[in-house]
């Protein structure tokens, strides 16, 4: 199904292309010259789907951050971008240069609300929800506690405590390690399950070099899937994520790759 938003007439406005699963729909989006969140904000008010653009914080990095709030479901989607060379969009009777290409996929809230809870955890005590998902940078993080099954899954990296039939809830990093272990499992799973070879990917990031590539071990899933769960959480998790599966420690001799955050802040201040 492809719906358009149009913020307004003129020859020069670019036109975005969105793609979402089949509980949304594919959307057509125009930017009028602004930035990228501000026609997403416009697009998202003239949207009656209940489809609803808002900027989070990523559990990551902690910048800022475009998802896609189903807000009929509701459901959480992050937005990933598509960039190929030389590639244009032919939209209705236009040409649109760039070519980009944006998806959006389901995603976890816990890697969100994780965020806020290992930050109020700083206080050490045990504090209602509405209290630890607060944000002045971030307004819109009051959509999460409207997700389903809240409580549900809080329940997988939180400590509660029930007062007056009122929750409160503590940071837990036992629970939380154990959840993520799961997540690795579960990537590790799809990886296996889709027949994705893993082992030239973990040398070329860990910039292994002279020895021929191996096949596919265990622990190379491993990592690779603790790689890519480390895109959702703190490099300081990550790292307690990496002791807690047992991997071991990459060879002194080898040089660290930048994480993929340091390396797109690396590219923007050029």
């Amino acid at each position: 199904m492809a719906a358009g938003v149009d913020c307004g007439e003129g020859a020069g406005a670019r036109q975005h292309v969105f793609l979402v699963p089949d509980t949304a729909c594919f959307y057509k989006l125009t930017d009028c010259g602004n930035s990228a969140l501000e026609y997403l904000k416009d697009a998202s008010k003239k949207m009656k789907s209940g489809l609803m653009f808002v900027k989070l914080v990523n559990p990551c990095s902690g910048e800022g951050a475009i998802y896609l709030f189903n807000m009929c479901l509701p459901q959480l989607f992050e937005i990933k971008v598509f960039k190929e060379k030389n590639h244009s969009w032919f939209i209705n009777e236009s040409v649109q240069s760039g070519g980009l290409l944006h998806f959006a996929t389901p995603m976890d809230p816990l890697f969100l609300l994780l965020h806020y809870l290992i930050k109020a955890d700083r206080e050490g005590k045990f504090q209602p929800l509405d209290q630890v998902v607060m944000d002045d940078v971030f307004p819109n993080c009051i959509l999460l506690l409207k997700l389903p099954e809240l409580e549900k899954l809080l329940r997988h990296v939180t400590e509660e405590k029930e007062i007056d039939k009122k929750k409160y809830y503590k940071y837990s990093k036992e629970k939380t390690l154990k959840w993520l272990e799961k997540k690795v499992n579960q990537t590790m799973a799809a990886l296996k399950t889709n027949n994705v070879n893993v082992g030239a990917r973990v040398q070329s990031t860990a910039f292994f070099s002279g020895d021929p590539v191996s096949s596919d071990k265990e622990e190379d899933y491993i990592r690779y899937a603790h790689g890519l769960i480390s895109d959702y959480i703190p490099k300081e998790l990550s790292d307690d994520l990496s002791k807690y599966l047992k991997l071991p420690e990459p060879p002194a001799s080898v040089p660290n790759p930048p994480s993929k955050v340091a390396a797109q802040r690396q590219k923007r201040d050029k």
